[in-house]
């Protein structure tokens, strides 16, 4: 398994900082945009996790690893994930970009050895959310929205951060229904996000 990791860890040496590996990581792997993207949604994720009773370091950890699978560009990621045993959806094959979030769960275990069950989740499903997401699955979705990676002010974010000063589950559902009021011009609506859609919607109205 770890054959596929081969290119990726060519010179590379883990240290134990957990941050300074993933930045270097990054950086090596030809990402540096998305290594400062992953040091501030760690960052973020701390600050989320103290606010929400969380543990802050284990989500600062789930923050710096989340996106660590930019190493591999969208044309390589279905054949990846495959070659891991993910399971990959019809709508991840369609849009291949949604698949990084299990890639990096599997790199964030077999390539900086996390064991902890709470981080690996979190980084599993935090473009997507789930139902029957944990706390700290909701600490990072929402930390990674905050911190998002794209140009410019994110157009969701003043009724985001209104709504994660009611609770982190309302913040959670205002990204998710955000995006579902606009699914008819999504390339595809992943099945966990829809999951997350309506189970948040049951428990918050």
């Amino acid at each position: 398994m770890l054959h596929v990791y081969e290119d990726q860890l060519n010179g590379f040496e883990r240290t134990g900082n957990l941050k300074e590996d993933v930045y270097w990581f990054l950086v090596h792997g030809k990402c540096p945009k998305t290594a400062e993207h992953c040091m501030k949604v760690g960052a973020e994720a701390g600050r989320i996790a103290r606010l929400a009773g969380a543990d802050p370091a284990a989500a600062e950890a789930a923050g710096y690893l989340h996106d660590i699978s930019a190493v591999y560009p969208n044309d390589r990621r279905i054949a990846v994930a495959l070659q891991l045993g993910i399971e990959v959806l019809p709508e991840e094959e369609a849009f291949p970009l949604i698949v990084h979030q299990k890639i990096s769960r599997a790199m964030a275990e077999h390539i900086f050895g996390v064991t902890d069950a709470s981080i690996l989740d979190a980084v599993g499903c935090h473009t997507t959310l789930r139902a029957h997401s944990s706390l700290f699955d909701k600490v990072l979705f929402v930390a990674d929205k905050i911190e998002w990676d794209q140009q410019g002010t994110p157009p969701y974010i003043t009724e985001l951060l209104a709504q994660l000063d009611v609770s982190l589950d309302h913040a959670a559902f205002a990204y998710i229904d955000y995006l579902w009021q606009r699914r008819d011009t999504l390339k595809v609506v992943h099945p966990w996000l829809r999951e997350a859609h309506a189970e948040l919607k049951r428990q918050l109205m």
